[in-house]
């Protein structure tokens, strides 16, 4: 059994010469182990695991930060929903443009929705020694990021909030601004309107659902489940669900989507079947080319820019010293009519 080694303080980041002091092993075979080396004996090799376990160390991939008097990497992590997103992307440089000004560089990675991913990323950027990490979270546990949070590592929430976690959060007002959108759909006469969705387990995804809820509630409507399509998460797939909505008996006469990349979906589906100027459309986030159809795309547009902006702020601070208590960030959404969401409700239509 491993004797457990002098008890370090909360900010402490085990080392390997602390590994190979607890495992009883000499430095050069903690760094065969780690980077494994398969003449190791294997007794050798559960010793410095079993060590490295203990004392949750994560191997050094910025080892000249620790020639640094602060022990900083002066590098930072910004991991998202997917980088090829324009969403994403516009955080993603506003952060770096701020970090670039402190003499920062930014690590960035995409989960794609996918928890595991998220695991793996922010494992690695920790193995980085990177000073701290902005992220739009995959998974709904984050108690996970509790053990680097202590040994001094900020973390700021961006699009999600953390669960099981404090930690400094940015967010846009998904659920309100959602009510305004499907309220402004119903000001032009429109009554069945269809939703379409991210993703259930996303915290945004699931607001935008509730604020569609809040306004056909607060109007004396039912949601109805015939009009409601969730767990969407291409181009295609919004593409196909809207066209199926459109070819049914009772079509819906106006489209809420809650994500850009489902936007462009309805967009095609409804000039597909040359309705644009009949059926009324809303989407929430901006996209490329929007304000060039005809008619213009109505949107609910977030503020990337400001998003990625507040965040490295937030994140800057705590390393600047900030030891305030956990803050929250909510940035303002911009309501856009541009004509596809002012189609009104048409005689004859239902």
């Amino acid at each position: 059994m491993l004797d457990v080694g002098p008890v370090r303080s909360p900010g402490y980041r085990a080392t390997m010469k602390d590994v190979a002091a607890l495992a009883r092993v000499s430095l050069k075979t903690v760094s065969r182990v780690i980077n494994d080396e398969p003449t190791v004996n294997p007794e050798l090799v559960e010793r410095v695991r079993r060590a490295a376990s203990q004392l949750h160390y994560q191997p050094n991939f910025g080892a000249s930060a620790l020639r640094r008097r602060d022990g900083r990497s002066s590098t930072i992590g910004v991991l998202l929903e997917d980088l090829s997103n324009p969403f994403s992307a516009t955080i993603y440089r506003a952060v770096e443009e701020m970090a670039i000004a402190r003499g920062v560089s930014v690590l960035g990675g995409s989960f794609d929705e996918d928890p595991r991913r998220e695991h793996e990323l922010t494992s690695s950027m920790s193995r980085h020694r990177v000073d701290g990490v902005i992220i739009a979270p995959a998974s709904r546990d984050h108690q996970y990021l509790r053990q680097e949070q202590m040994a001094g590592v900020p973390f700021v929430f961006i699009d999600r909030p953390p669960y099981l976690l404090e930690a400094d959060t940015v967010l846009s007002d998904s659920r309100e601004s959602s009510a305004r959108a499907v309220k402004h759909l119903l000001s032009r006469g429109h009554r069945r309107i269809a939703f379409l969705g991210d993703l259930v387990t996303i915290h945004t995804a699931e607001e935008r659902y509730l604020g569609y809820c809040d306004a056909l509630i607060g109007a004396g409507l039912a949601v109805e489940d015939d009009l409601v399509v969730r767990n969407l998460r291409t181009i295609e797939a919004a593409q196909a669900v809207a066209g199926q909505l459109l070819d049914v008996g009772v079509p819906p006469t106006a489209f809420f989507a809650g994500q850009n990349l489902l936007t462009i979906g309805a967009v095609r589906a409804i000039r597909e079947r040359a309705l644009q100027l009949r059926v009324a459309l809303v989407g929430f986030d901006d996209f490329l080319l929007a304000d060039l159809l005809e008619p213009a795309v109505t949107v609910v547009a977030q503020d990337p820019v400001t998003i990625g902006r507040e965040a490295a702020a937030l994140l800057f601070a705590r390393l600047d010293g900030d030891d305030r208590p956990s803050q929250k960030k909510i940035v303002e959404t911009t309501f856009i009519a541009r004509g596809s969401g002012e189609i009104p409700l048409l005689v004859g239509d239902n």
